[in-house]
Order: structure tokens, then C-alpha cells, then sequence
């Protein structure tokens, strides 16, 4: 092997290492705490500097534990950044999942609104109860998928997937007009992610829990057939 080619091995991955004691007992949930402790630390220093500036080394000191620590609780970066979004993804993907559904027999525009307002209701629960993790995916769903990104890119495509879907299946029940659903999806994605943005940044739009069925009302009365 060449000198070249050596340098350009990607580094092994370091193991997590096993949990400690039995499933709720003292060592283990010291190892939750800590755990924890280090997603929290991480989704501050992402929310204020970016994925991309945020080094191992800053988290373990946000943390208050040594470096080497790390990798007690994360195989890598990635991993870590996927734990802290993953309350956020699995209730959005788990709403878009249930609209789909219950647009499956929707004939009406009054079932439409009752399946987007679903979706509008899970919104307001992230914005209430998982305000940093919908920030960061926000800040950076558009970023390349790069490093530790990757997992918020793949969720934005997942929103993406669905948002196309649901509109398909709008538009086949005649609910809404027949404007190209990519474009008609993504446009509605765009401005719920931006809506959704300047709740987080506190910029004035009014009260933050009227706006998911607000917009949902402003999709149907625009776009309905």
C-alpha cells in the first residue's frame, strides 16, 4: 500500500462500548444521564455555531466530561447527531405517515383539513416540547449532506417523500387543483419549514400556536380544486 493511499483510509469507526449493568439499574442509568447530557450539550453548540464547527472536543467540554468519554455513548458524530433529532423524526414521520392514510378515503375538502390538521397539531407539539431539535433541523435541512449532517438531509428528504405523496393523493381525490405535485408539494414544504423558522426565532407572526392551521387553511383555500 502507498503512502497516498494510506492517508486516504478512512479511519475506523470506534465502537460504542457495551451497556453497563442491568436495564435500569444504578450504572445504567448514570450511562442515560450522561448520554444525555452530551446530546444536550451537542444541540446548544449546533444551534449556536452550526454542525459543521462543532468538534468532539467542544461537546465533551459543554458536557464537562473528557474527550475520551465520547465514545462510550456514540460510535461518531453522525450517530450522535441522528439520537438528538430522532424524537423530532419519528413524530413528523409518524403525522405525514397517518395523513397519507387517512387521505387514502378522504372525498371531501373537510376530510382533507382534518388530515392536514393532524399534521398541523404534531408541528405544534414539536414546536412545544422539541423546540432546539426543530431549529437545528431547520438550520440545516438545506446544508450539504455532508459528515455529521447527513441525518437531518436524509429527514428533509423523508418530509419531501411524504409532502409529494400526500399532495398525489389530494390531487387524485380532485381536492386539489392539478398544478405539477413536486412543485405543488415543495412549495408548501418551503413555507410551513419557513413559518416554522421565525415561530423558533421569535419573529413577530402572531401567536406561534395558531399558525400550523392557519397555513393549513391558507394551502386548502389556495390550492383547492
Amino acid at each position: 500500500m502507498t503512502k497516498r493511499s494510506r492517508q486516504n483510509k478512512p479511519a475506523p469507526k470506534k465502537k460504542v462500548m457495551p451497556r453497563p449493568g442491568p436495564e435500569g439499574g444504578v450504572r445504567d442509568t448514570n450511562r442515560k444521564e450522561k448520554a444525555a447530557a452530551i446530546k444536550e450539550a451537542a444541540l446548544h453548540l449546533f444551534l449556536e455555531r452550526g454542525i459543521d464547527a462543532v468538534s468532539v472536543d467542544d461537546i465533551m467540554k459543554r458536557a464537562g466530561m473528557a474527550k475520551g468519554g465520547f465514545y462510550r455513548y456514540f460510535e461518531t458524530q453522525t450517530a450522535l447527531v441522528s439520537e438528538v433529532i430522532e424524537p423530532a423524526r419519528a413524530l413528523m414521520t409518524k403525522a405525514l405517515e397517518d395523513c397519507s392514510v387517512d387521505l387514502e378515503t378522504a372525498a371531501t375538502r373537510d376530510a382533507q383539513f382534518a388530515a392536514y390538521r393532524k399534521v398541523g397539531d404534531v408541528v405544534a407539539t414539536l414546536l412545544m416540547v422539541h423546540p432546539g431539535e426543530v431549529r437545528l433541523y431547520l438550520q440545516e435541512c438545506r446544508a450539504p449532506a455532508n459528515g455529521p449532517r447527513v441525518p437531518i438531509v436524509e429527514l428533509s428528504k423523508t418530509v419531501s417523500k411524504w409532502a409529494i405523496s400526500i399532495t398525489a393523493q389530494a390531487q387524485a381525490h380532485r381536492i386539489l387543483k392539478p398544478i405539477p405535485v413536486p412543485v405543488s408539494a415543495l412549495t408548501v414544504v418551503g413555507a410551513s419549514e419557513r413559518l416554522l423558522l421565525a415561530v423558533l426565532q421569535e419573529e413577530d407572526i402572531g401567536n406561534p400556536l395558531e399558525v400550523p392551521e392557519a397555513l393549513a387553511t391558507l394551502i386548502l383555500d389556495g390550492l383547492k380544486a
